[in-house]
């Protein structure tokens, strides 16, 4: 059964499943709102922050000559229509290249500084490090620059959180840096299986997929003391399904729209839910 279908069928028996008590989900905006605006650029999280949103998701790179910069492929052709590759370039080959709709890409030091006067904010930081591109020596490096520069200027009501599906940068930042906030991404559902891979690396919160995810899965990863956040979310239905499972943190491409929708009906009789 779809996501979609799924959350339909939920739903449709939503108001006995959220009765019972009132729910704050972390809802935020994936690569900026990735459906919404050109994702992973400054205009992006600008958007998303002026329409309300108070949690973001990016992804981090490094070039060449050790910049570290905001972009999700490892190539660049499908944002900007260019040939290259990202970790084989340098910042100055970089810097005048322009996404499709005309944005810049944007460093670490951009979006750390655009945040650094917002408190309350929620921000993911997703180490994009495969084997073949990042040995260990530069990911290592690449991992000691990033924390420095997170951590620099991180509001103290803040969260800034390291998250990857690699577990090698996961292992190194928790062995190095064991005041950091981390979550472990899985391209699996959340289970028995999945939760303990989390809590083998020293983390308590764990990305999972909503496909394959039950209430009772959920329920026994809280019991285990780990937070639970799902993905994809590229529909409205994405984010219901996630709030009926029980899910604490939801990641959405249309986080305006999801925000919209919950500030409209999240104190209605049918759904007992506000977002963060």
């Amino acid at each position: 059964m779809s996501s979609c279908c799924l959350a339909a069928c939920l739903f449709a028996l939503y108001p006995q499943i959220a009765a019972s008590q009132s729910r704050t989900v972390q809802l935020f905006a994936h690569r900026g709102g990735a459906y919404e605006f050109d994702e992973n650029t400054m205009s992006a999280f600008e958007d998303s922050y002026n329409n309300g949103l108070r949690g973001f998701e990016t992804d981090v790179r490094i070039t060449k000559d050790g910049v570290l910069i905001i972009f999700h492929d490892a190539s660049l052709e499908r944002m900007t229509g260019q040939e290259g590759s990202i970790e084989e370039m340098t910042w100055e080959e970089l810097r005048s290249i322009r996404t499709k709709k005309g944005n810049p890409i944007p460093t670490v030091d951009e979006v750390i500084d655009f945040f650094a006067d917002k408190p309350g904010i929620y921000l993911e930081f997703e180490m994009k490090t495969d084997e073949k591109k990042y040995p260990q020596e530069k990911l290592e490096k690449y991992c000691d620059q990033l924390y420095e520069k997170v951590t620099a200027k991180k509001p103290a009501s803040s969260t800034y959180l390291f998250t990857s599906f690699d577990k090698r940068p996961l292992r190194y930042i928790k062995a190095n840096y064991p005041d950091a906030d981390m979550l472990f991404i899985t391209p699996k559902p959340c289970s028995d299986e999945t939760v303990k891979e989390a809590l083998d690396l020293g983390i308590n919160r764990l990305g999972c997929t909503l496909d394959g995810t039950s209430r009772a899965s959920v329920k026994a990863a809280h019991a285990a003391g780990v937070f639970v956040s799902c993905y994809p979310g590229r529909s409205l239905e994405d984010f219901q399904l996630g709030v009926a499972l029980g899910c604490d943190y939801l990641c959405s491409d249309i986080p305006v729209q999801v925000k919209q929708w919950v500030d409209k009906w999240g104190n209605s009789d049918v759904l007992n839910v506000t977002v963060k």
